[in-house]
C-alpha cells in the first residue's frame, strides 16, 4: 500500500471526461495515472463508464492488475455506457447518492480534464472541504494546460476577495502524474473555517 505521503491513501476518487479530448496527451495522462495508482496498489473509484477518459483510465487500473469501483446512477447504466469488467459496481438511484458514495469511499480526489459534468463534481468535493465537512485532499492534474483558465479564474476570485487564499491553495495542480500523486497526502487543508472578515462582523 502507497501511503503518497500521510494520512494512508486507499482509494482515490477520479472525475474525468465521458469523452477524451481533442488532444492524445488527455488519454496518455489517463492511461498514466491508472498505471502509477494501479502499481501502488491503490484502488480507484470513479463513475463507472466505458467510455471516453473514464474507460481509458479504469482499463489502464485493470490491465496493470489494480481495483476499481464504478459507481453509477440507474439512468446512466440504461443508456448502455456502463463498464463491465470492473471489481466492483454500485448502481445507485441519483447523481446525489453517486456522489455521496464516492465522498464516503473516497481517501482523496484529483479532477483529470472533463466537462461541466466533472467540474461540478470536483468543485463540490472541494468546497466540502471548505465547509470542514471532510479533511480529504483534493488535486487536479492539469494535463496540457487544460485548466489554464480555471486557474486564472480561481486567482480572480482570490485578488476579487471572494475566495481566501488558504482555499486555493488546498488544491494541488501539477501536469505530471508522479508528482501529483507524491504531494497528494500532504495537501493542506484549512483548519479555520471563519467566513466574515472583523470588519464585517
Amino acid at each position: 500500500m502507497h501511503s503518497y505521503g500521510s494520512p494512508t491513501i486507499k482509494n482515490i476518487c477520479v472525475f474525468c471526461g465521458s469523452h477524451t479530448g481533442g488532444k492524445p496527451e488527455y488519454s496518455a495522462a489517463a492511461t498514466r495515472f491508472g498505471q502509477e495508482i494501479a502499481n501502488a496498489k491503490v484502488n480507484l473509484i470513479y463513475g463507472g463508464g466505458r467510455v471516453g477518459l473514464m474507460g481509458t483510465l479504469a482499463d489502464a487500473v485493470l490491465s496493470n492488475g489494480g481495483r476499481v469501483t464504478g459507481i453509477m446512477p440507474r439512468g446512466m447504466v440504461e443508456k448502455g455506457i456502463s463498464h463491465k469488467g470492473l471489481s466492483n459496481f454500485h448502481v445507485v438511484a441519483s447523481m446525489h447518492e453517486c456522489k455521496a458514495m464516492m465522498a464516503d469511499l473516497a481517501d482523496a480526489f484529483v479532477l483529470l480534464p472533463g466537462g461541466i459534468g466533472n467540474w461540478e463534481e470536483f468543485f463540490e468535493i472541494v468546497t466540502w472541504a471548505q465547509l470542514g465537512i471532510h479533511k480529504k485532499p483534493c488535486a487536479v492534474l492539469n494535463t496540457s494546460g487544460y485548466y489554464n483558465s480555471l486557474f486564472a479564474m480561481a486567482a480572480h476570485s482570490v485578488a476579487e476577495g471572494f475566495v481566501r487564499p488558504a482555499h486555493q491553495e488546498m488544491i494541488v495542480i501539477e501536469d505530471d502524474v508522479k508528482r501529483l500523486l507524491a504531494r497528494l497526502a500532504s495537501a493542506p487543508i484549512p483548519q479555520e473555517m471563519q467566513w466574515m472578515r472583523p470588519s464585517e462582523r
